[in-house]
């Protein structure tokens, strides 16, 4: 996704993050309705309501899921906006680095709200995959640099797409249907960016079109995985592995832009990877 996104404005006019927020989620709107719409035909032979049947995936667990529902598509969408602007104003390494604050976030509210503690060899499995993450980005501090606001909304963004994060895991919790998660979130953003959209459209290129749609159905393979690991799993195991995109991106970096990675990549690289066996040996 990240490549897509990077890629659009190589081929036409500079295209607003907003812009590509909405199609980034208005394909993954699509095809999370497609799969919600079979749940709901699957529905209709279950014991219970039709309703319920389809928006539960395991359970009718009492406690309601509409909040973390909202709060989960309400932070998702700061994130998205937020990591995009970066992305849009800041350098690709600045905005990698703050973005990647997202999994710190995701164990933090899981340990705040839901109760979940953190051990010390998971946390400083965790430290490790973001040092390892900073030796591959090397980012140029753009706090520093002066590029205050751009900075600020990707940190903002990186943390909101942490709670996010744990709001899926404490849906997961209560049952909710994988493919309804991501259709509720999906939509939200969409009418979100759609009024942003509207009044800073930027005309596209064919060329565009099809990137942003490559864009969209990466993100939806992406957010379909993510949310299945943290219903599944708990934050802290699975921050980790959270970090595993910055060693995909480099790769991309070389296949597509021919940035060939240098030593500090391959070290970076090096340790997410090692981490990330590291963490699935730590005991539960």
């Amino acid at each position: 996704m990240g490549m897509f996104v990077r890629l659009a404005d190589d081929f036409g006019g500079a295209v607003s993050p907003f812009q590509k927020s909405f199609f980034r989620n208005l394909v993954a709107m699509f095809v999370a309705g497609a799969l919600f719409a079979l749940k709901w035909r699957e529905a209709a032979r279950a014991p219970l309501p039709r309703g319920e049947a389809a928006f539960r995936g395991s359970g009718t667990p009492a406690a309601s899921p509409w909040g973390p529902l909202v709060w989960r598509s309400i932070l998702g969408t700061v994130g998205i906006f937020g990591n995009f602007y970066a992305l849009s104003h800041i350098p690709l390494g600045d905005a990698c680095m703050l973005n990647k604050l997202s999994p710190f976030s995701a164990v933090a509210c899981a340990w705040l709200f839901l109760g979940e503690r953190v051990r010390m060899r998971q946390g400083l499995a965790i430290a490790g995959a973001f040092i390892g993450a900073m030796f591959v980005v090397k980012p140029g501090f753009a706090f520093a640099s002066g590029s205050t606001w751009p900075a600020l909304a990707g940190l903002v963004g990186g943390v909101a797409a942490g709670g996010a994060y744990a709001c899926i895991r404490h849906l997961g919790r209560l049952g909710v249907e994988p493919s309804f998660i991501v259709l509720f979130f999906s939509a939200f953003s969409t009418i979100a960016s759609l009024p942003f959209m509207i009044f800073g459209y930027q005309l596209m290129t064919s060329a565009q079109v099809a990137i942003l749609l490559g864009a969209g159905i990466s993100a939806t393979v992406g957010q379909f995985g993510i949310t299945a690991a943290y219903r599944l799993a708990r934050p802290r195991e699975l921050a980790v592995y959270d970090y595993a995109n910055v060693a995909f991106a480099a790769v991309l970096g070389f296949l597509v832009f021919g940035q060939a990675p240098d030593a500090f990549s391959w070290l970076g690289i090096a340790m997410i990877v090692a981490m990330g066996v590291w963490m699935n040996r730590v005991a539960d």
